[in-house]
């Protein structure tokens, strides 16, 4: 039923059609009229304030829900937000009763979702995205995302290249956050509810959308000093001959990977952590199969030296994303930040040799 020119609604009329205006089309722009036939705006009606505070706390609910799910506990959202798990609980705990039907199971180890969380969740996914989205480009006159994405990115990669593309984001962003873990693992970013995770190298995972924003070379290097007392290599079978440094991932010597041949490297060092390869080298302990980024500055300087280079390959930067979420506006405009600041670096933009 549409309200006519010269009709007059009761306040529980009006704050009952607007309610449920919110509730099937809260984009919707309606005008309404007092008995003198002048236009009521809603910023003249009494009990706008509190339709816009139900409504915003639907959505911080629905946005409290997401946290809980993607977190996977009560109390790493609550630590999260700097508030007590009580108050997590309470508003999870009211969004159930405000939809009628449980939404998660909750025991001293872990949650899990019921059917109806599962449904709610995927739909509340859907939800935030597009109001995010909507928000960002009409809401308030505004075009810029506001908000906190998170990310996992391996410790090294973050010091030497993440980190310094980050001042000029905030400065086209001034409203966005930007949280980094150190991670070397890509899949932390479902277990543990993260935005993106930034991953060198193949895609790791099928649950995973990848997006490349730069690409880099795997090289083979050392330094002048070592090539100096040991001599260079003049094929992948002199390698056998050479010390190397190795990195170990749980327990085992990764190979060296040459098209199809794999050379399994020997040495005095051996580490699991790059960081600590990566001084291994500059400490002239051995040679290194490693990505160029890593030794960026000292390739750049002639402190370091590429080996073999007719046996160097192309692999892809990713930021990578869970294939069950859809791609909000702060992490899209995030990654085209990536893009634009990695294509100014030619170190991400290789040509082989």
């Amino acid at each position: 039923m549409s309200q006519q020119r010269g009709q007059t609604w009761r306040p529980e009329e009006y704050q009952a059609f607007l309610l449920g205006m919110h509730a099937m089309a809260p984009l919707h722009v309606v005008a309404f009229y007092n008995e003198a036939g002048e236009s009521l705006s809603l910023g003249e009606n009494p009990f706008r304030r509190g339709i816009r505070e139900a409504f915003v706390d639907k959505l911080d609910a629905m946005r409290m829900f997401v946290r809980v799910v993607d977190r996977g506990s009560f109390s790493a959202v609550a630590k999260e937000l700097g508030i007590g798990q009580p108050a997590v609980s309470k508003q999870i705990s009211a969004l159930e009763n405000e939809l009628g039907a449980q939404l998660i199971h909750r025991s001293s180890r872990a949650i899990t979702l019921t059917e109806a969380g599962r449904d709610f969740y995927a739909s509340a996914l859907h939800i935030l995205d597009d109001f995010e989205n909507a928000t960002s480009r009409i809401g308030r006159g505004q075009t810029a995302p506001k908000g906190l994405i998170r990310i996992t990115v391996p410790p090294t990669f973050a010091r030497l290249h993440m980190v310094s593309k980050l001042p000029s984001f905030f400065a086209a962003y001034p409203d966005m956050a930007v949280e980094m873990a150190a991670s070397e693992s890509p899949t932390t970013i479902i277990e543990d509810g993260f935005d993106l995770a930034i991953h060198s190298g193949d895609l790791p995972d099928s649950n995973l959308v990848a997006r490349k924003f730069a690409q880099t070379m795997i090289v083979l290097v050392a330094t002048p000093q070592y090539l100096t007392r040991y001599g260079s290599p003049e094929s992948p079978d002199d390698l056998t001959r050479h010390r190397a440094v190795v990195l170990v991932e749980r327990g085992s010597v990764q190979p060296w990977t040459f098209g199809s041949k794999r050379v399994i490297p020997t040495g005095v060092f051996r580490t699991s952590d790059i960081e600590q390869m990566r001084m291994g080298v500059l400490e002239h302990l051995g040679i290194a199969q490693a990505p160029a980024w890593l030794f960026a500055a000292e390739l750049r300087e002639g402190t370091a030296i590429r080996l073999l280079r007719p046996f160097e390959r192309t692999v892809p930067i990713l930021a990578l994303r869970p294939a069950s979420r859809r791609l909000s506006a702060k992490v899209r405009i995030f990654i085209e930040h990536l893009e634009k600041t990695f294509a100014l670096c030619s170190q991400f933009n290789p040509r082989p040799s």
